[in-house]
């Protein structure tokens, strides 16, 4: 059995937090997630966190902490273990999200509340559970 690792930004704006969707189409098309992905080979979770949120979204982040560790099968079936790191983050200076579409075709800032009516992904329905 083989993993994969993922890494996520909690990225809030006062009482919401950034979320993206992804671009129908692509595995998990139309479900809205936190910024963020898959490590390069030997990138530290943080690095991967980091550079996906400004790739993902234009936005330069600063990592406060890690929020939450997760793990779970491959939703494919196929014979490995995924572990997201999701860390709390923050921008030094508010930015302009600039989506990359190839990715994403939307974004929000969501409360609990809101995020609680979105089809979001999985393991970012445990994160506001």
């Amino acid at each position: 059995m083989t993993t994969k690792l993922l890494a996520y930004a909690w990225l809030p704006r006062g009482a919401t937090v950034l979320l993206l969707r992804r671009t129908p189409g692509t595995f998990l098309g139309e479900h809205w997630e936190l910024p963020g992905g898959t490590a390069e080979p030997g990138e530290p979770p943080e690095t991967t966190a980091v550079r996906e949120v400004a790739e993902e979204t234009g936005l330069h982040v600063h990592l406060l902490g890690e929020r939450a560790h997760l793990t779970w099968p491959d939703l494919d079936g196929r014979p490995f273990t995924i572990h997201a790191h999701i860390y709390d983050a923050t921008e030094p200076t508010p930015g302009t999200v600039t989506l990359n579409p190839a990715e994403h075709d939307a974004f929000t800032w969501a409360t609990p509340d809101t995020a609680a009516d979105l089809l979001l992904s999985p393991h970012v329905r445990r994160l506001f559970g």
